[in-house]
């Protein structure tokens, strides 16, 4: 059985060959036969610039779209309620609140169109509205510090896994929406195998690295930081000019950690709840759990990975950390942007 040609349209040149062969008085069956085109395509190029003076013809419609403008504005509302919700899902969803039947292809397609596609989606604490107001207070009493972040001692705890899978998670969104609250994941403790260490910078100087084993209290906290803060800061230039940064965990907050530090003078820097990203150590913490990545062969248990851990901290370069610092009034004006939610950092 013949099977039925797709029409091809014609060029510019191949239209103005009719249009001109039709100008010099040459009727339509004999510009067919010269030109081998089909009589339909010669008379449809004839008529459409007799009638209305076109030299191109017009474009077709193409097949109509599935979706009405009412139908994506619902589409755009369910998948608003849930950006991290599968293909299947939310055609599922779709389908059963609307008299539209679609498939999962067409669907995909669709929002292909309009620039929204799965992406693996961006880790973040999840920052509830009393914090989001915290955060954005915080960083507008802050926003015209400039040499003053020079003068703060960064530090933190963080825990490096023995590697398993990377937990990845998408969602659905278009290019300007990674650090939307609505397209991120949030982050939580979780049980794998690891290696707990506490450190601290300046923006000129590497800190020590520690390790830390078993559960750790107000009492431990307080070790390390006679055992390692203390020689660190007596190694600073003009040592009592510096702040010390550290997030708002019990063990900082215990009424015996706050004793130690008034009793030993030191001044810290007061922090909002969930801010990650206003600490330039956590940074840090990611350019070393690459570098710890590419390792061959990777770590297999906790001592292995903690002497990799101790070898990359000491090879972290200089300019790294002090351009981390130097992006403090950056990650401060990107809080107030983005009214107090996480951001990019």
């Amino acid at each position: 059985m013949a099977t039925a040609t797709q029409r091809k349209e014609l060029t510019e040149f191949q239209r103005g060959e009719i249009i001109g062969a039709w100008k010099c008085g040459i009727v339509e069956r004999e510009i067919t036969e010269i030109l081998h085109y089909p009589k339909s395509t010669v008379h449809n190029v004839i008529s459409a610039y007799k009638n209305n003076g076109l030299e191109k013809m017009p474009a077709r419609s193409g097949r109509p779209c599935i979706l009405t403008e009412r139908d994506n504005n619902h589409l755009m509302r369910v998948l608003n309620e849930n950006r991290r919700t599968n293909i299947k899902e939310l055609c599922e969803e779709f389908i059963s609140s609307t008299s539209t039947n679609l498939s999962s292809i067409t669907l995909k397609r669709h929002l292909h169109k309009n620039k929204i596609y799965g992406r693996i989606g961006a880790k973040k604490p999840f920052v509830n509205a009393a914090n989001k107001i915290k955060r954005l207070n915080w960083a507008k009493i802050r926003k015209d510090w400039i040499n003053e972040w020079e003068n703060i001692i960064w530090n933190d705890e963080s825990r490096f896994g023995v590697f398993g899978g990377d937990g990845r998670r998408h969602v659905w969104r278009n290019s300007q929406e990674k650090y939307e609250p609505k397209c991120l994941i949030p982050t939580f403790k979780s049980g794998q195998e690891s290696v707990m260490v506490w450190g601290c910078f300046t923006k000129n100087k590497l800190g020590p690295l520690v390790r830390l084993e078993g559960r750790i209290t107000a009492v431990i906290y307080i070790k390390i930081l006679e055992n390692n803060l203390i020689p660190f800061i007596n190694s600073l230039e003009n040592n009592d000019n510096y702040i010390f940064q550290e997030d708002n965990a019990p063990i900082h907050t215990a009424k015996i950690t706050k004793e130690w530090k008034e009793n030993n003078n030191i001044t810290s820097l007061p922090w909002p709840a969930q801010s990650p990203d206003l600490n330039p150590i956590e940074n840090l913490w990611n350019q070393l759990d690459r570098k710890v990545r590419s390792h061959k062969p990777l770590p297999k248990n906790k001592d292995d990975l903690w002497e990799i851990l101790q070898k990359e901290w000491l090879k972290l370069e200089k300019d790294k950390y002090n351009n981390l610092v130097n992006s403090m009034p950056n990650r401060i004006a990107a809080v107030i942007e983005n009214k107090g939610y996480p951001t990019k950092y």
